[in-house]
């Protein structure tokens, strides 16, 4: 029996996953990190912890499987995506603390930007928008704060990644400085249609190629993990965005198809393909994967910056829950929000608004407003912001979806499920395995690997666990998403 070990590193944890040749998970282990804050609309992780919290999880779930290290047929990494590291190449020791994808500090520099003509250039090489969001100007901003940074960097003593760079030069002890393509096409460096650093948005942002990974599929060889890691080297063989990697967990490997994992944020994300489609919409356009010499195969998605991070600010910010899952409990207490809204927008909105200057705005309170009708509007909220990326899809492509496949931690919640498939009119499909971003990185990484001969080989594994069927009237549906559009209106362009 040959064992995959899938590394999921995300935006509040580090989840390592053992899966045998059959993609059943033997063990997992899960370790949370520190957000730091520094200032408002500023969010950074410390990339020495990420490192260790995947490095000690790694081992408590291959210990907890019970197998042989010697097994392990190789080793998958997904991770957060925009979010970028950069470190001293000779000592492997970060020179800042890393910026997160939902970091705001750059949206000046994204709106001088766009007053300078340059969105339409981007939008074209890369199928981003201008928006902080992205790694290329939190890249810039890190140089130019650091001292010599923008000249360490063309010398090549410095180097720089996401966070599946990042790991995988830990791994190797700095003998492989690599990315995948996926992630590689959310830095707003690389050219989507030909899979390389562009050198005139290299030139934009002021960032030397020496600084940056080479970009490498998503399913091959991308390094060895020294036997510092598990005791012997092991082939790292798969690297993915989370996203993406969720995409293909999902077996969305067909034009059409579309998923949405509710994590920290959600992400709504429909296979198109070796076809690179524009969105008229204000979607992106990203690269989905690429396996060994195959072709690039792409994607269009929708991004919603608070997801279950909304629910953790009714823990944290506001104390109303002691654990996230208690928001369920709560919000069943009553039968409706009781005409709360609440617009998360508690680090701008993504898309289809792509507004940095938003803010997080809870309206429609009166006397008898409640923590329960608050926790309600909460997973409203969630809930309206996917039918928003749900609609932009569909005025793209002028095909109305069959159904949404779902995943992530959030979407175990039955109500909000429930509710998600009401406000779409669309019935949503939660499969039984809702861990999607990990399986696609050991599915990756077991091509890569040659545990399994081609994708066709894997379609056999998708189980849907139940299906929400919709169950509220149009009538009740579009009067609820008029509210919820003025809603947002109102949260738009607050700190401008």
């Amino acid at each position: 029996m040959k064992y995959i070990l899938a590394l999921d590193q995300g935006t509040t944890s580090s989840r390592s996953i053992v899966y045998d040749e059959n993609l059943t998970p033997l063990a997992s282990a899960q370790q949370e990190f520190q957000q730091h804050f520094p200032e408002p609309g500023r969010v950074e992780h410390d990339a020495k912890e990420i490192r260790d919290t995947i490095f000690s999880t790694a081992r408590e779930a291959v210990r907890k499987s019970g197998i042989d290290p010697k097994s392990l047929a190789g080793i998958g990494i997904t991770n957060q995506r925009e979010t970028i590291v950069v470190w001293d190449r000779r000592t492997g020791e970060p020179v800042h603390r890393a910026i997160v994808w939902q970091d705001r500090r750059t949206s000046d520099q994204m709106s001088a930007l766009r007053d300078a003509g340059k969105e339409a250039l981007i939008q074209s090489r890369t199928g981003l928008l201008l928006d902080p969001y992205f790694s290329a100007s939190k890249l810039h901003w890190i140089l130019r704060e650091i001292p010599d940074g923008q000249s360490r960097a063309a010398s090549g003593e410095l180097a720089a990644g996401t966070i599946d760079s990042w790991l995988i030069f830990q791994l190797t002890g700095g003998a492989s400085h690599v990315t995948d393509v996926s992630n590689a096409s959310r830095t707003m460096l690389m050219n989507i249609h030909t899979g390389c650093w562009d050198s005139d948005l290299l030139n934009l942002f002021n960032i030397s190629k020496a600084i940056l990974p080479k970009i490498l599929p998503s399913s091959g060889h991308l390094g060895t993990a020294t036997s510092d890691f598990l005791g012997l080297e092991i082939p790292i063989c798969g690297a993915i965005g989370d996203q993406q990697s969720a995409l293909f967990g999902q077996l969305c490997d067909k034009p059409g198809l579309v998923k949405c994992t509710y994590g920290t944020g959600c992400f709504l994300l429909a296979f198109t393909g070796p076809d690179a489609v524009a969105s008229a919409n204000r979607l992106l356009t990203t690269v989905a994967w690429k396996i060994g010499g195959s072709p690039l195969q792409y994607a269009v998605e929708g991004s919603v910056f608070m997801g279950g991070a909304s629910i953790q600010w009714l823990r944290d910010g506001l104390g109303i829950i002691q654990s996230a899952p208690e928001v369920n409990t709560l919000a069943a207490k009553v039968p409706d929000s009781g005409g709360v809204v609440l617009v998360p927008a508690f680090t701008g909105l993504g898309a289809p608004y792509w507004d940095a200057e938003a803010r997080g705005t809870l309206l429609g309170m009166t006397r008898g407003t409640t923590a329960a009708h608050i926790a309600r509007a909460t997973l409203d909220g969630i809930a309206f912001q996917v039918a928003d990326l749900v609609e932009a899809m569909r005025k793209d492509s002028g095909k109305k979806i069959a159904s949404l496949r779902v995943d992530g931690g959030a979407c175990a919640s039955d109500l909000l499920m429930q509710t998600q498939a009401d406000i779409l009119g669309t019935p949503v499909e939660r499969p039984s395995n809702i861990e999607s971003t990990a399986l696609g990185a050991a599915m990756m990484a077991g091509l890569g690997a040659g545990v399994w001969p081609d994708v066709e080989t894997l379609s056999r594994i998708r189980n849907i666990e139940r299906r929400f069927i919709p169950e509220t009237t149009a009538k009740d549906r579009k009067s609820r998403i008029k509210i919820w559009k003025r809603a947002v209106k109102r949260a738009q362009h607050w700190i401008s």
